[in-house]
C-alpha cells in the first residue's frame, strides 16, 4: 500500500459493478434509509452473548472503508473480558464524574439533559462487547522511521460509521461513548503514542424494557440538512 520507495501505480478493471434502473436504485435507497432508521442508540444492555465471528465480520467491514491514501489509519479493539471492561469502565467514570461537576460547562450539561446521561455508565461491563476506535496519526516502518498518515479523522470517521451500519444490519444494539479525555485507553491496552482513541462502542442486545430519549426521533428534515444546486 506505501513503501519508502515510489509505487507503481497499477490500474485494475473496476471488480464489482452494479447497473440498476432508476427505480430500483429508488426502492434500495428507501430499503436502506428504512433499515437505517431503525437503528437506535441504547443504554439498557443485556448480557447476551454475541459470537466474536459477527464481531470480525462487521470489523472487516470498516476496514473496507475509503481513506486518505489508502492508509487506513484505523484500528480496533473488541474486548469481551470481563476485568478489562471493568477496567475501562472504572476509569471512564472518573473521567465522566470529573465531566459532569465541572468540567463541562454549563451550555455542554444543558444539551445533554434531553439526553438523559449522567457519569454511570453500566452499560461498559453489561454489554458483551466493547470496540475501542483508534486513529492512527502516524506509521511506522519496522525500523521505527515515522511515516505520515492523510485525512486521518475524516478516514476514521467513515469507518467508524462503516462499523455502526454493519453492527445494526447484523441485530446488534450500539453505544457511542466518547469520554474526554480517553488516553486512559492507550495505557489500558498498551497501544502506542501514534494512536489516538477516538470512541469507545458498546456492543450488544438491548434489554426487554429498553427505552430512548425521545428527542432521539427528532431529526432534522431534509431540507434543513442539504441543499441541491
Amino acid at each position: 500500500m506505501f513503501a519508502r520507495t515510489a509505487l507503481s501505480y497499477d490500474p485494475l478493471p473496476l471488480p464489482d459493478r452494479t447497473d440498476l434502473s432508476p427505480a430500483e436504485m429508488q426502492d434500495k435507497a428507501e430499503a436502506f434509509l428504512k433499515h437505517m432508521q431503525q437503528r437506535h442508540t441504547v443504554r439498557d444492555f443485556t448480557d447476551q452473548p454475541v459470537e466474536r465471528s459477527v464481531i470480525e465480520t462487521c470489523i472487516r467491514t470498516a476496514g473496507s472503508a475509503p481513506s486518505g491514501a489508502n492508509h487506513q489509519p484505523w484500528f480496533f479493539a473488541a474486548i469481551s473480558d470481563p476485568a478489562l471492561k471493568a477496567r475501562i469502565r472504572e476509569e471512564a467514570e472518573e473521567e465522566e464524574r470529573r465531566f459532569y461537576e465541572g468540567g463541562a460547562g454549563d451550555e455542554w450539561i444543558k444539551a445533554l439533559e434531553p439526553i438523559g446521561t449522567d457519569a454511570h455508565k453500566p452499560h461498559l461491563t453489561i454489554a458483551p462487547w466493547l470496540i475501542l476506535v483508534f486513529a492512527q496519526r502516524w506509521g511506522e516502518f519496522d525500523d521505527g522511521t515515522r511515516y505520515k498518515n492523510y485525512y486521518v479523522p475524516e478516514s476514521v470517521n467513515i469507518a467508524t460509521g462503516f462499523l455502526l451500519a454493519a453492527l445494526h444490519t447484523a441485530g446488534l444494539s450500539t453505544l457511542t461513548h466518547t469520554p474526554n479525555p480517553m488516553k486512559f485507553l492507550n495505557g489500558a491496552l498498551g497501544r502506542p503514542a501514534s494512536e489516538k482513541p477516538t470512541m469507545i462502542i458498546a456492543v450488544g442486545h438491548p434489554t426487554a424494557d429498553a427505552t430512548v430519549p425521545s428527542v432521539a426521533k427528532m431529526k432534522k428534515p431534509l431540507e434543513e440538512i442539504s441543499a441541491f444546486f
